[in-house]
């Protein structure tokens, strides 16, 4: 198959599940390395024009990274769309099989056995109240419906903003101080958010400076997701470990071993 991603976190499965398969990417797709794939534009601004001149049996596309008028002229030009919906942590594992089984023709990966094991065996925190930006100038935060706010709280870290009328909302710092939070939790994406540029903007608060690919991709990084984010909140999930059978099996197709919000990445 000749296939076209417009979503990092579906290219880095996609090439983890089948090497070969990627024609197309985005400049926003990270991972793996060295991917040898055509550069279409970003997620938001994919080049319409160069997708369909290399000539796709499958272009994967997500409903919030990407743009419904994209969507819609890939398709009117006779382009194979599937558009992904991924809110939840259930919803990624069951999108990511519908996407390389059924969309690419691939046998179910052992990552994605493992990444199951793993948020199945997760032992939640004490409980937690945070803020989670993911922007700033102007302040940007999780808010409803998330797939990070949602992978948070499997980890007992529940976001003050998860009844916000809007997924992604606008709010001032001021409001975001006397959210009632007792942690700000601090992704080094879409925005790089780090120690010197986050936490000061905080100063009642501690700081919890995450990988954002563990938090926002859903892809093989899920595997290890819960013991890199629990080592940076300080929770101990005692994830357990993958079983031998995935251990000994799809060796070779593993994405290296470390961790996407709607704004533009």
């Amino acid at each position: 198959m000749r296939v076209v991603s417009l979503v990092p976190s579906l290219t880095e499965a996609v090439a983890a599940t089948g090497p070969g398969l990627l024609v197309g990417v985005t400049d926003w797709c990270t991972h793996p390395a060295g991917l040898a794939a055509e550069r279409i534009g970003g997620t938001k601004n994919p080049d319409v024009a160069r997708v369909v001149a290399l000539a796709p049996d499958l272009v994967i596309a997500n409903e919030e990274e990407n743009r419904p008028e994209d969507l819609a002229a890939l398709a009117a030009a006779g382009l194979d769309v599937l558009v992904t919906e991924v809110r939840t942590v259930d919803q990624a594992f069951a999108e990511l099989e519908r996407v390389l089984v059924a969309g690419c023709g691939l046998a179910r990966p052992a990552w994605l056995d493992a990444a199951e094991e793993a948020w199945a065996a997760v032992r939640p925190g004490p409980e937690r109240r945070a803020v989670v930006p993911i922007w700033r100038r102007p302040w940007m935060v999780l808010g409803r419906d998330t797939f990070a706010g949602d992978l948070l709280a499997r980890l007992g870290v529940h976001n003050v903003h998860a009844g916000h009328a809007e997924r992604y909302p606008r709010i001032a710092i001021e409001e975001l101080n006397a959210s009632g939070a007792d942690l700000v939790v601090l992704p080094d994406e879409p925005y790089r958010f780090g120690p010197d540029d986050g936490p000061e903007a905080f100063p009642g608060l501690p700081a919890a400076l995450v990988d954002g690919r563990h938090l926002t991709w859903y892809g093989p990084s899920l595997a290890t997701a819960p013991t890199a984010l629990g080592t940076a909140l300080g929770i101990d999930v005692r994830p357990s470990m993958p079983s031998a059978r995935h251990l000994t099996h799809g060796v070779g197709h593993q994405a290296p071993d470390v961790g996407h919000p709607a704004p533009d990445r």
